[in-house]
């Protein structure tokens, strides 16, 4: 079974930033600008073989981030062995709509990026309806970034866990995923996810804080939903190898202490999760 990586980017750099969110980014590597263009034979150089991935741009007109859908689609059908697109929307901007059903019975894209705090927008507006019906009809997973940022007009009240629980209550057919855990409020993801079926979170881009990492997914396994955690790096910000070491190496802090240890058996399943099955994205067409 190949490892999935539920959460990579496809960006080109500068080409797909404004300048404020450029320079705003340098907060997140300690004031250095790193050129983010993801080149597919750099990613395969960081990973492992036979991995496939999940691969997105996002729009987010607030916070000087878009990325045009057909170039995702171009990236994803130069490596289609490897590579599912995601299209991407910000439901802020007009003609979004249309983007959803381009990007979709057009470009073959087969599920959809939000990125709500980026965006501006509240997920369980009754405005996007339109949005979670498509979903839910065409069977298309939606991964939302849920957590933390560097973006200073990104609003943090948009990117709670909890706002999805009303939207999966009245949508409970959609397939969710919970990017990064909701890092740093972690707790309330895992309350969420456990609560709805077709909900889950990814564990990408945390393993370079190792210890806050490791209290999260100890709560993972305290309230029992290491099934509904799924595999993503967040690539170009890190690797497959470096996520997967990362993991692997967790309870190596404890040594010395009497604090409890990770199920290891638990966190290489959660590495191995047949992910693209529970997302129905195996061998589903376009429908």
């Amino acid at each position: 079974m190949p490892i999935i990586d539920v959460h990579s980017h496809y960006w080109r750099y500068p080409e797909h930033f404004q300048d404020d969110f450029r320079e705003q980014a340098r907060r997140a590597r300690a004031g250095t600008e790193v050129d983010l263009t993801v080149r597919f034979e750099d990613y395969q150089q960081s990973s492992f073989p036979d991995v496939q991935t999940i691969v997105f741009g996002g729009k987010a007109a607030l916070s000087g981030l878009w990325v045009d859908d057909r170039d995702v689609q171009a990236y994803v059908s130069a490596h289609p062995d490897h590579l599912i697109g995601f299209l991407s929307l910000d439901p802020t901007q007009p003609g979004w709509q249309r983007e959803l059903q381009m990007g979709h019975q057009e470009l073959g894209l087969r599920g959809i990026k939000l990125m709500p705090m980026y965006a501006g927008f509240h997920p369980n507006d009754e405005r996007l309806n339109e949005l979670w019906r498509y979903a839910e009809h065409h069977q298309l997973p939606v991964l939302l970034h849920t957590g933390t940022t560097f973006i200073s007009q990104a609003p943090i009240e948009f990117t709670f866990p909890r706002h999805l629980d009303p939207v999966a209550t009245r949508f409970p057919g959609v397939k969710m995923i919970l990017a990064h855990l909701g890092h740093p409020w972690e707790g309330e993801c895992i309350a969420v996810i456990r609560k709805h079926p077709n909900l889950y979170a990814d564990i990408s881009a945390l393993h370079y804080r190792p210890f806050q990492l490791y209290q999260s997914l100890m709560l993972v396994q305290e309230y029992g939903v290491w099934n509904k955690i799924l595999f993503g790096t967040d690539y170009p910000f890190t690797t497959v190898r470096a996520s997967v070491n990362g993991l692997r190496t967790l309870n190596q802090m404890l040594e010395g202490t009497k604090l409890p240890r990770l199920n290891t058996e638990a966190v290489e399943s959660m590495i191995n999760r047949d992910s693209l099955a529970l997302l129905g994205l195996d061998n589903r067409r376009l429908t």
